[in-house]
């Protein structure tokens, strides 16, 4: 664990029995469907009206969710979902030296099953559209080199009466920071904004089809990005269905 996780494990045993409910929030116990491993979408090009590309400017990302960016942010994880009733979707990380965005890596991803909202409510099967900040990360299997506070900690588990395609899911985890506490364990059960605005949203490990809210990567892509995801960087995800983020 890293330095000053001992009270994070502290934390996360105490909250175990609400955990499991919170994680209902991370997995889709429906139909199972193969996940691909690369990633076709999200490789486009900015283009101003002149059609050139524009660097400055991550593409399928229009003014309203630009603007949400943060001006110190220099790493964007960017959410492409297929559509609005999608499970499907492409992550792609952009980091920014001096004013240009440049695609680090790309991977196929998936979402809430029943696609997104702008306006998430806890139990409706879509993920939140926005821009948030990634804090903090942890799971079930040691800290593999994060460079966000990790907590490392058995209470992540999925239950094992859940199926057991969804039993790995929770190995590594990063808190999206919606409604949440920054600075907590991911599992840390404080909902400000309430808890019918849903929590425990996630990048998660994959399980092949949609969550109930969260964001399913393959195990690799989770590795790569807790080892690449630093605070001094501070990276956000800005996620959505393609026609929302372009709005």
């Amino acid at each position: 664990m890293r330095s000053g996780g001992a009270w994070r494990a502290t934390a996360a045993t105490a909250v175990f029995g609400l955990l499991l409910t919170a994680l209902a929030a991370c997995a889709d116990l429906g139909a199972q469907r193969p996940g691909g491993n690369g990633a076709g979408a999200g490789r486009g090009t900015a283009r101003t009206r002149t059609g050139t590309a524009d660097p400055a400017r991550i593409p399928g990302v229009g003014n309203r969710f630009r603007e949400r960016i943060p001006s110190g942010s220099r790493q964007v994880v960017a959410v492409y979902g297929a559509g609005r009733n999608s499970a499907e979707s492409t992550v792609v990380l952009y980091t920014r030296r001096g004013p240009a965005w440049y695609r680090a890596r790309g991977w196929a991803a998936h979402n809430g099953k029943k696609g997104w909202t702008t306006r998430h409510q806890e139990g409706d099967g879509r993920s939140p559209v926005g821009v948030f900040t990634l804090s903090d990360a942890g799971g079930v299997l040691p800290d593999p080199g994060s460079g966000l506070p990790y907590t490392r900690s058995a209470a992540f588990a999925a239950p094992r009466w859940w199926a057991r395609s969804h039993w790995h899911d929770f190995d590594y985890v990063i808190a999206i920071d919606y409604n949440r506490v920054k600075g907590t364990p991911p599992n840390d059960p404080a909902r400000p904004d309430g808890r019918s605005r849903g929590g425990n949203i996630w990048l998660h490990l994959d399980h092949g089809s949609g969550t109930s809210a969260c964001v399913s990567l393959s195990k690799p892509a989770m590795e790569y990005l807790l080892r690449t995801l630093t605070p001094d960087r501070h990276p956000v995800v800005v996620m959505g269905d393609r026609a929302a983020l372009a709005a």
